[in-house]
């Protein structure tokens, strides 16, 4: 029996992993000292949990502990990491490039960064949702100091050419951010390999808690340095000031162990069961888009567009399933997404968009009822719509007439 509602939305949010609650547990009620506190045993036992936890971290994405400096989560860390640099270096150029797919916690710094007179590159991408090397190299300058480039996509899944572009960015002596909120505990990340300058995480998207993140900060070849965006007690080397939070950098920690040591199983489960779906929708439905990268891709992550139907309208269709219209933190926008209008998607098929998150706690009967669910609430909306009856009868729509009222 399937137990209702299906939670399928795990690139906004993920459930906290019973381990990951169990590590925090102490550290609300029995280990509650600041970590700041150098004279007792309460300080350095919370002390103890932090240090732990950067290494966890840094374990996970190849990087040394000292590296890892702790903030509210990726909003914060891209904020500080896009900021850190072009205040830091503006003396040394102004430009900055991006992607028009980026995530908003991108994008908006960068807008406040042209407000401020910084200027801003923001490189289309291909149908799949990538950009190329050579796209990068055709925008650098000599005035360039930033490249920031997410990982793989929120919305899409895509994942970008990252040891390719982290090389030319050695090459070219610009720094290299990626924010890899997506990204980090669901595929091998190598800050080395990768040659990736600062990296931004978050924890609730890898199972752990919310309100906790980190930002890597490279040490040698070269020395990033930042402008700090907070000052006070000058925490985290002077880059974050603020009391840390010890229960939930604990539990951080212990989501970036496990998705360590269970990363395959992982991805395998989810692959196996995104695929599943996918297979599962389009078998049973004419005109399914996939949106993203066919193989380049979050193993969890499957974007479909259902043309001749409205994504609101099939939301609530298959309202005890949570998946998502678009990102979530700008769904209540009834905007198309502007990560598919970036990949050339129509706003009609825009519109008609769902995302499917599958993660670690989903199971295989869950999707079997998804798939059904899914079949019948958009067989049901096509029987409804001119649209779709007219294209039946093979009408190109494209060439219609539409009369104006």
């Amino acid at each position: 029996m399937v137990k209702l509602p299906i939670y399928l939305d795990n690139n906004a949010t993920s459930r906290t992993d019973p381990r990951v609650v169990e590590k925090m547990l102490p550290y609300f009620t029995e280990i509650y000292g600041n970590a700041a506190s150098r004279n007792h045993d309460f300080g350095w036992k919370a002390e103890e949990a932090v240090d732990e936890s950067r290494s966890q971290i840094g374990s996970l994405i190849g990087a040394s502990p000292k590296e890892i400096i702790f903030t509210s989560g990726s909003t914060e860390s891209n904020n500080l990491a896009i900021k850190g640099v072009a205040h830091m270096y503006q003396k040394k150029g102004n430009h900055i490039i991006t992607c028009l797919t980026e995530h908003k916690a991108v994008l908006d710094p960068c807008k406040r960064l042209e407000r401020e007179g910084f200027e801003v590159t923001y490189l289309p991408v291909d149908k799949y949702g990538q950009v190329s090397v050579e796209q990068v190299a055709a925008a650098m300058t000599d005035k360039t100091i930033l490249m920031s480039l997410m990982f793989a996509n929120n919305e899409i899944g895509t994942i970008h050419p990252m040891a390719g572009l982290g090389k030319l960015c050695k090459e070219r002596g610009v720094i290299f951010h990626t924010d890899a909120t997506q990204a980090v505990g669901k595929v091998p990340v190598d800050v080395e390999a990768m040659g990736i300058d600062l990296l931004s995480l978050s924890g609730h998207k890898m199972y752990g808690p919310k309100g906790v993140g980190a930002l890597y900060v490279r040490r040698k070849d070269p020395r990033v340095r930042l402008d700090p965006m907070m000052d006070g007690g000058g925490h985290e080397r002077g880059m974050r000031s603020g009391t840390l939070a010890v229960p939930l950098i604990a539990g951080l920690g212990e989501a970036c162990a496990i998705c360590h040591r269970e990363m395959e199983q992982d991805a395998l489960h989810c692959r196996t069961l995104r695929d599943r779906l996918h297979h599962g929708i389009t078998s049973q439905l004419i005109d399914v888009e996939l949106n993203g990268h066919p193989t380049e891709r979050l193993p969890g992550t499957v974007n479909l567009s259902f043309a001749y139907v409205e994504g609101e309208a099939l939301m609530m269709g298959i309202k005890d399933i949570a998946c998502s219209s678009g990102s979530a933190c700008t769904s209540a926008s009834l905007e198309p997404s502007y990560v598919l209008r970036a990949l050339g998607v129509g706003d009609e098929l825009a519109h008609s968009s769902l995302r499917f998150g599958v993660g670690r706690f989903n199971n295989q009967e869950e999707i079997d009822y998804t798939i059904d669910k899914v079949v019948e609430a958009v067989n049901h909306l096509r029987k409804m719509s001119p649209l779709f009856e007219m294209a039946q009868e093979g009408i190109d729509l494209s060439t219609v007439q539409w009369a104006h009222h």
